[in-house]
């Protein structure tokens, strides 16, 4: 996020970057100290002020965090968390946020 040719304003960038790091690398997403969580909650949070569109598709990526063993569960289920507690939050955004949460 830090090169030069990337801008969090460029959806096609986000979406190549992030969106394919959070769900095309599982390793690093769901390390197990919950970084990539954190990771994605703070961009989803940041983009979803001016492009909430791109930052509910981001949120997706959250989908499965009940498949995982308990700790990356309860890593994930805070960063979603932290995103639903958000008070300005999109409805597309929250909308995805909701239905992570509340999936069984």
């Amino acid at each position: 996020m830090q090169h030069s040719a990337f801008d969090l304003k460029r959806p096609n960038r986000v979406r190549a970057l992030i969106g394919t790091f959070a769900n095309a690398n599982p390793v690093a997403f769901n390390r197990a100290d919950g970084a990539g969580y954190r990771l994605l909650a703070e961009v989803v949070l940041a983009l979803d002020a001016f492009n909430p569109q791109v930052a509910a598709r981001l949120a997706t990526a959250f989908r499965s965090w009940r498949m995982l063993e308990p700790k990356r569960q309860r890593l994930a289920k805070e960063a979603l968390e932290q995103v639903a507690a958000e008070p300005k939050l999109s409805r597309d955004t929250a909308e995805i946020v909701s239905r992570c949460l509340s999936a069984q």
